[in-house]
């Protein structure tokens, strides 16, 4: 079981929105599109990605930026240039004041600016979050990563432009397909970098000790683990695994199932009619007054009010 692709799972572009911006110098553009999670990538130029709260990130062409959150930010040539285009969630694109009559006029599919032949060129995506294991990923990441091209599978990437400005049957599809496989490239080379302080699940993957048991977890959530257990599967000792595990994924084995746990809880009882009962049984827990005393404890509320406010 790889962890990250079990996050990955709910984190899915589905009917995702694209924009294709084409500038001229001075150029910055606002992207106001409310995701939980979005990449944008400049495909011809370089400039500056700007986001309050947060160092200003250079981009150079191919560079690919991640952005979590619904706060708006700004992609532009320096780090003082006024927009002149906004992007609405759905993809509508906005003239700013300031900005020549014929900015945001359609060129093509998807594309937006004066002239098809400009000197900058930005193509941004989103993606929708489902449930709480998605958020899980999310919350790892911080509010801004930009990873260099060179380090992005190329061509991924390459495919961008035509696709975009396709219009065809199935071209939705393509184009939620390609944003998937961006993001797990773009995500793989990030934690792959020493500065991405890479969350502790992701980490213990090649610790063969602690990602041994991390594996186990995951495959089988509702066996009944002890810790004397998973250390024999693992072929250590009890005071070793919990010592390696502690060490590398940030908190013991038995609380980082029981959180685990509650994750698959939570998303069943958003996505499924089935029975507290039923679920409880499927992540681990005796029966539904058992999951409930867990649920309440980590999240603060019981199973039905967390169902009641989905």
């Amino acid at each position: 079981m790889d962890v990250l692709d079990e996050l990955l799972t709910g984190t899915r572009a589905q009917d995702g929105v694209f924009n294709l911006t084409i500038l001229d110098r001075p150029w910055a553009l606002e992207i106001r599109d409310e995701a939980p999670l979005a990449l944008a990538t400049i495909v011809r130029g370089s400039g500056w990605l700007i986001r309050e709260g947060v160092e200003p990130q250079r981009m150079e062409q191919g560079d690919v930026a991640i952005v979590t959150g619904p706060q708006p930010y700004v992609v532009g040539d320096t780090v003082q240039t006024v927009p002149v285009l906004r992007i609405h969630p759905g993809g509508i694109c906005e003239r700013l004041p300031g900005a020549p009559i014929d900015y945001s006029a359609q060129l093509g599919v998807r594309t937006f600016g004066d002239r098809k032949t400009g000197e900058i060129m930005v193509a941004s995506g989103t993606y929708s979050v489902a449930g709480d294991v998605s958020r899980r990923l999310v919350t790892a990441l911080p509010s801004v990563l930009v990873v260099p091209a060179a380090e992005v599978a190329g061509a991924v990437m390459d495919m961008i432009t035509s696709e975009i400005q396709r219009d065809v049957p199935g071209q939705q599809t393509v184009l939620d397909r390609w944003l998937d496989l961006a993001l797990i490239t773009t995500l793989r080379a990030w934690f792959a970098r020493p500065e991405s302080h890479a969350p502790g699940w992701y980490q213990a993957q090649t610790d063969p000790v602690a990602g041994a048991a991390l594996r186990l977890l995951h495959e089988d959530p509702a066996y009944p683990w002890s810790v004397t257990e998973l250390a024999d599967r693992v072929g250590v000792s009890r005071a070793s695994l919990a010592r390696r595990f502690t060490a590398v994924v940030g908190e013991a084995p038995m609380s980082y199932l029981t959180g685990w746990r509650i994750t698959l809880a939570a998303d069943l009882l958003r996505s499924t009619r089935d029975t507290v009962e039923t679920i409880a049984r499927r992540v681990g827990y005796a029966n539904a007054f058992a999951l409930s005393v867990a649920f309440k404890r980590v999240r603060g509320i019981t199973p039905t009010d967390h169902r009641r406010a989905a």
